[in-house]
């Protein structure tokens, strides 16, 4: 095994300065890299891939298991360091707790009498040494870290009762800063069961309950239908186009529906507005000739990362693009209708889009664009049912023509609407404050680490119990007391 040359003081006067019973070493001189394969032979036994360690956590997975190894593993015992090469700043370190065999991109540390690996775990874990590793790994697609640079690497030792009461600090503080983190998730699921009971009240009318009491002249279903019929005729003349003849809803399908209340009643999406498929005539539709000019074409994943409304896209169409599809206007709403099923947003700006994406333009003395908005989001799961059971996942411009809405007056639909966004917007503050305190605790992570190494996270208390120890010895001691050992166990290795 090649010797590790040891920092010079000109290297250790360029590092932070340590406490006094403190000494700075590189990694491998005090670590020791095993080199034990299993060669594959078809035996079942626990493996560890770095798709089974936990980034940042150094924990292991759920999905980790007994295999049957084939290919040559590296070999790990129970209390060896498992250190993932390939792709360090996935930060994926983990303290083994049985044996078995890891992937050849996982380097293993062997357990030593004088050297707690836990603390070796938890520097491997802090930010400083993550990005280091990340800074200097080769390779584009896969990078790694080489094994010089890692065995090179400064490693502050403290003594060895003083770096078990950093471990034990460590987990106590880590303990209770993952219970709040639990906490914090909880109530970000609870937000989002929130989110779906105002949705599902909205459109049963309880938000406006109190509000239909205090109404004396709210139309009935009569009064609605004619409302559609005038509004649909007038805006087909707009547009100079015959009004669509459109089925209504069988008694068969509304027996099916829920109860709503009596001044509401259940109309075809398509009653509405207008509804399309975003389009293109030309083959095949990633021709390089469609794209590179000035009209936005955006895509079902922006439908999906927008919040309410697209404000940013990726591609553009040109001219000849434009010929085979249709601008639409500001304003339209996008509704996907494959992979990610029945994600709506508004377009900021015209636009075009492929016949992944349904646009539908609301009538607006008859509809309140929003209200269709919030219906789909509150109705997601229900509508990506309609579905097939295929790979991959789709539902047809005529499912969202056919489509069941609750319909109620034009007054009542903005009250909903306002209603809804009041108490969302509370949920948006609150999921705000929750993102803004797990950041906190991720921080609060990295900056009792860095603590630790720094040597300032025991307190005077804890460091006069440490140095009462028994094997309490200042690391100097402690180091060369390593480095025979290690060199002991090469002698051993290789008789």
């Amino acid at each position: 095994m090649k010797t590790i040359k040891s920092l010079t003081e000109a290297e250790i006067a360029e590092l932070p300065k340590l406490p006094d019973e403190w000494k700075w070493a590189r990694i491998g001189e005090i670590h020791i890299l095993k080199s034990d394969k299993y060669k594959g032979s078809g035996e079942s036994l626990f493996y560890v891939g770095l798709e089974h360690i936990n980034k940042d956590k150094g924990t292991l997975t759920e999905d980790v298991k007994v295999d049957e190894i084939n290919t040559v593993k590296n070999s790990f015992k129970k209390g060896d360091l498992l250190y993932g090469k390939l792709r360090p700043y996935l930060n994926k370190v983990y303290l083994a707790n049985e044996d078995g065999v890891c992937s050849t991109d996982i380097l293993v540390f062997e357990s030593t009498p004088s050297l707690n690996l836990n603390y070796s775990k938890y520097f491997f874990l802090s930010y400083k040494f993550v990005n280091d590793m990340t800074q200097n790994s080769s390779g584009v697609n896969l990078p790694r870290v080489s094994t010089k640079y890692l065995q090179e690497y400064p490693f502050p030792i403290a003594p060895l009762p003083e770096q078990r009461a950093i471990v034990t600090k460590i987990d106590l503080l880590f303990s209770e800063l993952d219970n709040g983190i639990a906490n914090l998730k909880l109530a970000q699921e609870q937000l989002k069961v929130y989110r779906q009971a105002v949705l599902k009240k909205a459109f049963e009318g309880e938000l406006t309950k109190k509000w239909r009491e205090q109404q004396t002249d709210l139309p009935d279903e009569g009064d609605l239908l004619e409302q559609i019929r005038k509004e649909r005729e007038e805006a087909a003349k707009s547009a100079g186009k015959n009004v669509k003849n459109i089925k209504p809803p069988t008694e068969m399908e509304l027996a099916k529906l829920p109860i709503m209340p009596k001044e509401w009643m259940w109309v075809k999406l398509d009653y509405l507005g207008d509804l399309g498929r975003g389009k293109s005539k030309h083959r095949p539709r990633n021709d390089k000739i469609l794209f590179g000019g000035k009209y936005p074409f955006i895509q079902t994943g922006e439908v999906k990362a927008a919040n309410h409304t697209i404000k940013s896209f990726e591609k553009t169409y040109s001219d000849f693009g434009l010929a085979q599809s249709k601008l639409w206007p500001k304003g339209t709403l996008c509704i996907t209708i494959a992979a990610n099923i029945a994600e709506t947003a508004f377009l900021g700006f015209e636009g075009c889009f492929p016949d992944s994406i349904v646009g539908f333009t609301a009538i607006e003395n008859l509809v309140v664009k929003e209200y269709v908005y919030y219906f789909f989001m509150g109705n997601q799961s229900k509508i990506e049912a309609f579905a097939p059971a295929t790979a991959q996942k789709n539902i047809n411009l005529n499912i969202l023509e056919n489509l069941l809405i609750p319909f109620c007056s034009l007054p009542e639909q903005q009250t909903i609407v306002q209603e809804i966004e009041t108490r969302l917007s509370v949920c948006d503050k609150i999921e705000q404050d929750i993102e803004t305190n797990l950041e906190k605790a991720e921080a609060l992570r990295q900056s009792i680490l860095k603590k630790a190494f720094e040597g300032k996270l025991l307190n005077e208390k804890e460091l006069a119990e440490v140095r009462g120890a028994e094997d309490w010895e200042p690391a100097e001691v402690l180091l060369e007391r390593i480095k025979a050992e290690r060199a002991k166990t090469e002698r051993s290795d290789k008789t």
